[in-house]
C-alpha cells in the first residue's frame, strides 16, 4: 500500500457498499446500512444512506474522488486510543524469555522491559525517533487506523520526555494519521530513584516543562504494584490536570491497587488494561463516566487472562479497544485487535467494531463525530474487501483493508 499526506478538498463519493457502518446504536452495537453510500465535501460527511438516494443528491459526475465499494464493507476509520508507538531498540529476545516462563515483572527486575527501551530511546537521535514513529504510522494507516494516541514514557527524565513529545509532533504533523500526544513520564521508575522521589520529579520538573512546550494533550500514569501507588498516581494526574492535561490511567493490569478509584476521582478520560478489575471497580468507572479501554493484544502476548469486557457490555456500557502497540506488544493492526476482542473477550463482531471506532474516540474525548460516518463527522473511512462488517473479527489471516480515506481523500490504497 502507498500513502500520502492529504488536504481535504472537493466532493468524495463512496458508493455501492454491501454494508456501511454509520456509528453506534442505542445499545452497544452499531447501525449498519446495506447497499449504502456516503458523500463528503471538503473533508466532512454531508450525506449517508442508500446508494441511489446519495447519488441522486450528489451525482458521480460532480465528484473529485469516486470509490466503487460494490461487494465491500465501509467502516469509520479506526481510532487507536492507547499506544506506546514511539520507541527505539529491539526486545524480541524478551518474547523468547517469556516463552521460557519469565514474567513481565521478572524481566523488568533484570533490567529489561521498559528500562531497556528507555536506554535505547535516550541514545537515539531526534531524527531516528521521528523516523521510527513514521514507519509505525505507515503500518497503522495501511491497516485502517486514521487516528492514534501516542505516549511518551521511554525517557523518564525531562529532557528525553520533551524530545519524545517533539518527535511525536514532528511525525504527526507530516502524516495522514491524526496523532494525539500523551505525556507519560510516570511509565516506570528510573534506575537510581525510588517511586516517591521520582513522583516528585514528574510533578515538579517534568510537568511544568511539558506544559510550557504545549504539545501533550493527556497525562497518563502506570498505577501498578511495584510501580506507582494509587496515591502517587493521583498526585501526578492532578498535577497534570492543573497544567491543562486530561488524565488517563493504566489500571489493574497485574493487580487491582486502586487505579479505578483514582480514575474516577480525577475525572480521567479512560482507564486502560483492567485485566483484574472487579465488579466494584467496574461500577466506579461506569458511575464516573470513565471509558474502559481494553487491550486484548497485551493479554494475548503475555498469555494472560483477558479483561472482562462482557461485564461492561452486558450492563449496557461502552468498551473501547486499542492495540497497546509497544516493544512488548508488537501489534499495529486494529482488525487483529477486533478478532482478539471477539475470541478472547466474547465481544460480538459489531461490539468490536464499535470498540475500534466510536467508543475508542470517546476514550480520547473526541466529540466531533470521529469514529462515525454521519453527516457532520470527519470523512475518515476504511473500505474493507469483505462482504459484511462481521468479517472484521472473523478474518485474521490477512489485512482486509483495500482503501483508507482521511478527510475524504484517499490516504492509502
Amino acid at each position: 500500500m502507498s500513502h500520502a499526506s492529504q488536504e481535504p478538498s472537493g466532493l468524495t463519493l463512496v458508493h455501492g457498499a454491501a454494508e456501511l457502518v454509520v456509528g453506534p446504536d442505542e445499545g452497544t452495537a452499531v447501525v449498519v446500512l446495506e447497499d449504502a453510500a456516503f458523500a463528503a465535501l471538503d473533508g466532512e460527511v454531508v450525506a449517508v444512506g442508500p446508494t441511489d438516494e446519495v447519488l441522486d443528491e450528489y451525482p458521480v459526475a460532480d465528484a473529485e474522488t469516486v470509490i466503487d465499494a460494490t461487494g465491500k464493507t465501509v467502516l469509520p476509520g479506526f481510532v487507536d486510543p492507547h499506544t506506546h508507538a514511539l520507541f527505539a531498540g529491539d526486545r524480541s529476545d524478551e518474547f523468547a524469555a517469556k516463552l521460557r516462563g519469565a514474567t513481565y515483572e521478572e524481566i523488568l527486575a533484570d533490567g529489561g522491559g521498559i528500562l531497556r527501551t528507555v536506554d535505547a530511546v535516550r541514545e537515539a537521535s531526534d531524527e531516528e525517533l521521528a523516523a521510527n514513529l513514521t514507519g509505525h504510522l505507515d503500518a497503522m494507516l495501511a491497516h485502517g487506523t486514521t487516528t492514534v494516541e501516542v505516549k511518551t514514557g521511554y525517557g523518564l527524565d525531562t529532557e528525553t520526555e520533551l524530545r519524545m513529545l517533539s518527535a511525536i509532533d514532528a511525525a504527526g504533523s507530516d502524516h495522514p494519521v491524526d496523532v494525539i500526544p500523551t505525556f507519560m513520564g510516570a511509565h516506570a521508575v528510573p534506575r537510581g530513584m525510588d517511586a516517591e522521589a521520582y513522583t516528585e520529579s514528574v510533578v515538579s520538573d517534568q510537568l511544568p516543562a511539558v506544559a510550557e512546550q504545549g504539545v501533550a494533550e493527556f497525562c497518563d500514569v502506570f498505577c501498578e504494584r511495584g510501580v506507582f501507588t494509587a496515591e502517587q498516581s493521583r498526585r501526578i494526574l492532578e498535577a497534570g490536570r492543573d497544567h491543562g492535561l486530561t488524565p488517563k490511567i493504566h489500571a489493574d493490569e497485574f493487580a487491582a491497587i486502586g487505579g479505578t478509584d483514582v480514575a474516577a476521582a480525577v475525572g480521567a478520560a479512560s482507564a486502560d488494561h483492567l485485566l483484574h478489575t472487579d465488579d466494584e471497580g467496574r461500577d466506579v468507572l461506569v458511575e464516573a463516566g470513565v471509558t474502559p479501554v481494553m487491550l486484548p493484544g497485551t493479554a494475548f502476548g503475555l498469555g494472560a487472562d483477558y479483561a472482562d469486557a462482557r461485564a461492561f457490555l452486558d450492563a449496557g456500557h461502552e468498551v473501547a479497544l486499542a492495540t497497546d502497540f509497544n516493544p512488548n506488544c508488537f501489534a499495529r493492526s486494529m482488525s487483529f485487535v477486533a478478532t482478539l476482542a471477539s475470541v478472547g473477550m466474547r465481544m460480538t463482531p459489531h461490539e468490536a467494531i464499535r470498540g475500534v471506532t466510536s467508543a475508542a474516540a470517546g476514550a480520547l474525548d473526541l466529540d466531533d463525530g470521529t469514529g462515525t460516518l454521519r453527516a457532520g463527522s470527519p470523512a475518515d473511512a476504511v473500505v474493507l474487501d469483505v462482504p459484511t462488517a462481521s468479517h472484521l473479527s472473523y478474518r485474521f489471516d490477512t489485512n482486509p483493508v483495500s482503501t483508507v480515506l482521511k478527510s475524504g481523500v484517499v490516504a492509502c490504497e
